[in-house]
């Protein structure tokens, strides 16, 4: 079927692409939130924590889902490079390195990691938004020849913070028993 413009055919409405970049982009400021609050205010002690069931620790958490941003968004949306500390880390050596060092770091040193690759992150969303829109390409391709677009990166993003989201929830429950399913309203990070 071939669709014919007219003058009088509407053209698509240029807000509703914009309205669902910016719902996609609150969904995910959402989940970094409640991620932030499950992870937050943690000691040395309480950052190397374990269950009995895995050997994840909040902190690792905190510094894996850094490096998610990174790669997600920086590497595989953007073109760039990882970054610092990334960049300096040979991950065919130590491929759990994040988890190890994040167990191992201060406090403050691993939450700097996560806040710094966050801000990049969204930085380079909001500029990659204005150039591609939520239909344009990401800069890389599956090995079968597929190339995700910008909107299918921002969803897998919002999804991998609902999964370590899941995790920090046990690890935090069982460390200081904070449980629940967002951040106070006036909790800020």
């Amino acid at each position: 079927m071939l669709l014919v413009m007219s003058e009088s055919t509407p053209l698509p409405d240029p807000s509703a692409a914009l309205a669902e970049a910016e719902s996609l982009r609150s969904v995910l400021e959402r989940n970094r939130r409640t991620f932030a609050w499950k992870t937050s205010g943690l000691d040395e002690e309480a950052l190397r924590a374990t269950t009995a069931a895995s050997s994840m620790t909040l902190g690792g958490l905190v510094k894996h889902v850094a490096l998610v941003e990174a790669d997600w968004l920086a590497v595989k949306l953007a073109g760039h490079e990882y970054g610092a500390p990334w960049d300096a880390v040979d991950f065919d050596a130590d491929p759990d390195w994040e988890w190890r060092t994040g167990a191992l770091d201060s406090p403050d040193d691993v939450y700097t990691v996560w806040r710094d690759a966050v801000e990049r992150s969204r930085e380079l969303v909001t500029d990659i938004i204005k150039e591609r829109g939520l239909d344009g390409p990401a800069s890389f391709t599956w090995p079968d020849g597929r190339t995700p677009s910008v909107r299918d990166m921002l969803l897998d993003m919002i999804e991998e913070y609902a999964r370590h989201t899941g995790h920090a929830d046990i690890l935090r429950e069982t460390v200081d028993g904070r449980v629940g399913e967002g951040a106070p309203e006036d909790f800020t990070f």
